[in-house]
């Protein structure tokens, strides 16, 4: 009697594992995924290495902000640079546009036009611009170097009871 009772709790018991073991699995790789791509490279970066790229003009809000109206072209070019972006159908407007690439991804991506009338300025428009130039080196740094270690003196054993916490 006994023997027969416990095969018949061991196949209940394997019938139930039959249908949680696979579930609770399931669960396991996908709460995995969103912790993957945090802690591990993606598979993008293990193929051929892609540079950091600036293009374009850096403007900062200082010097938009020395922007005038009525001023002279070569003085616009003195002040802001050579335009990116000149067209010879449109010899009235003048594009200044950044772009910051990493990893092959766009990052950040700014636009400003300068509107002339018989070689003078008239106006101007185009997205928020950095303050100054130092926030605009402090930007570009914070992009393209590592966070700094905020786990500070953290166990092995604390970071990895934190990845769970999260």
């Amino acid at each position: 009697m006994i023997p027969i009772l416990f095969r018949t709790i061991a196949r209940a018991s394997a019938r139930v594992a039959l249908r949680v073991v696979p579930l609770a699995l399931a669960a396991i790789l996908l709460a995995a995924c969103a912790t993957f791509d945090r802690y591990a490279p993606s598979w993008r970066s293990l193929g051929v290495y892609k540079i950091d790229i600036n293009q374009g003009n850096y403007l900062s809000q200082d010097a938009v902000d020395k922007l005038k109206v009525g001023m002279t072209q070569p003085q616009v070019k003195q002040l802001l640079g050579t335009p990116l972006v000149t067209s010879p159908f449109r010899a009235d407007r003048w594009d200044y546009v950044y772009e910051y690439t990493r990893q092959g991804q766009v990052v950040e991506h700014r636009n400003f036009t300068v509107y002339f009338a018989e070689g003078k300025v008239t106006r101007w428009e185009g997205d928020k611009m950095p303050e100054t130039v130092v926030d605009l080196n402090r930007s570009a740094s914070a992009k393209a170097l590592p966070a700094a270690n905020t786990q500070g003196d953290k166990s092995f054993w604390e970071r990895f009871l934190d990845v769970f916490r999260q």
